[in-house]
């Protein structure tokens, strides 16, 4: 994280910072914007892509925000000459506004580590800085050209946003990966890209060009093994993962986010009856956590949050219930009945809204399994309605 000082945080804490995001819509910008929708001393200024083909728009947009993070670019293209005009006319067509609007925002430009190679895509992003920085000079004004390693997380676009999306939405659809390329990449999760971001938002400290740093760096036979273990653990076996570091959960995470949910749950689990009863296994973990249960009255409801990095499966005991979840930024909702009678779990997903409510006329008992030890300090619960 950046080291900010203390009289920057004392400013910045009870003042409500308006922030806008070019290309909202993409991987990035989607994290950005509903990783900012829940700070408190954020207020954002809704983008769409549009506002480029509008100048008043997009002028309009500009005057409303304090600080602006420039994340709207083109990766791809059949044309790589399409590639770098896009990307500089984007830069050229924000500073136009910035100037016409006498704007004085705080710029934060999305540049990338493939500035120091010779391709299309890094000339874009090294020549957008450059006009990014004159234009800052000119004007005496705020501006952070971040260079970016290789990004990856949850719901990026397969064969767009990251090898590691590619990879988790073949091996999810039974589709055979392919190396082309064995490189090395150096890599950085959504989350703790935002993490610095947020930070530099909220600090007077804006250094003209902050080297991202990489948390870990594979090679792509090494992020596809890890991959293909997780499949067989956890799609096969329905068992959870032993994580070695951070990076194995959060590669875990962003693998399950290419699971059709309403494909693979509600999970049956295996009934050993006998004279007795039955007993059923509802867990095989290899990475630790926190086991509790619930007792919910007929018509409550339980939840309406959700998590950035927990793993949490659900399986109900005794009773009927209607587990709902709902994709943050999403308005379509996924439901699941479920019954005592027949022991199923449902695992939750990360960044999806989720609550379970008691439809039966008795008490439902639910058992709840979490891979970390609830911590009040760091709790991961941010609260939305399904």
């Amino acid at each position: 994280m950046l080291n900010t000082n203390n009289q920057s945080q004392a400013i910045n804490k009870h003042h409500k910072i308006k922030v806008g995001i070019t290309g909202q819509s993409g991987f990035m910008g989607t994290h950005l914007f509903n990783y900012l929708a829940h700070k408190d001393n954020i207020i954002l200024i809704p983008f769409i892509d549009s506002y480029f083909e509008d100048s008043t728009e997009l002028e309009s947009f500009v005057k409303q925000c304090d600080v602006i993070v420039h994340l709207a670019a083109l990766n791809r293209h059949n044309e790589p000459k399409i590639i770098y005009d896009t990307n500089i006319k984007l830069v050229k067509q924000l500073i136009t506004a910035l100037e016409k609007t006498n704007s004085n925002s705080y710029v934060l430009f999305s540049s990338s580590i493939q500035e120091e190679k010779d391709n299309v895509y890094g000339n874009s992003k090294r020549e957008g800085r450059e006009l990014f920085q004159r234009w800052a000079e000119k004007n005496k004004t705020r501006f952070t050209a971040l260079i970016i390693p290789n990004v990856f997380g949850p719901f990026g676009k397969p064969f767009y946003n990251s090898v590691i999306s590619t990879f988790s939405y073949q091996i999810v659809n039974k589709l055979e990966p392919k190396i082309e390329i064995d490189a090395s990449l150096k890599l950085i999760y959504i989350i703790d890209l935002l993490n610095i971001i947020y930070d530099l938002i909220v600090s007077e400290v804006s250094p003209q060009v902050y080297n991202v740093p990489y948390f870990k760096e594979l090679k792509v036979t090494e992020i596809l093994k890890l991959l293909i273990d997780f499949k067989e653990v956890y799609l096969n076996n329905y068992s959870i993962p032993r994580f070695n570091d951070k990076f194995e959960l959060d590669l875990f995470n962003t693998f399950r986010s290419y699971i059709d949910l309403e494909k693979f749950y509600p999970v049956f689990l295996k009934k050993h009856e006998d004279n007795r009863g039955f007993l059923t296994e509802l867990i095989k973990e290899n990475s630790g956590g926190q086991i509790f249960y619930s007792k919910t009255k007929p018509g409550i409801t339980r939840g309406n949050h959700f998590h950035t990095r927990k793993i949490e499966r659900f399986c109900v005991i005794s009773g009927q219930a209607e587990i709902k979840l709902r994709k943050i930024g999403n308005e379509r909702i996924i439901s699941f009945k479920v019954d005592g009678e027949k022991p199923t779990f449902i695992d939750m997903p990360i960044w999806y809204t989720h609550n379970i409510t008691n439809i039966g006329n008795d008490d439902l008992v639910t058992l709840f399994w979490c891979n970390e030890i609830f911590n009040p300090e760091d709790p991961d619960t941010y609260y939305e309605e399904v």
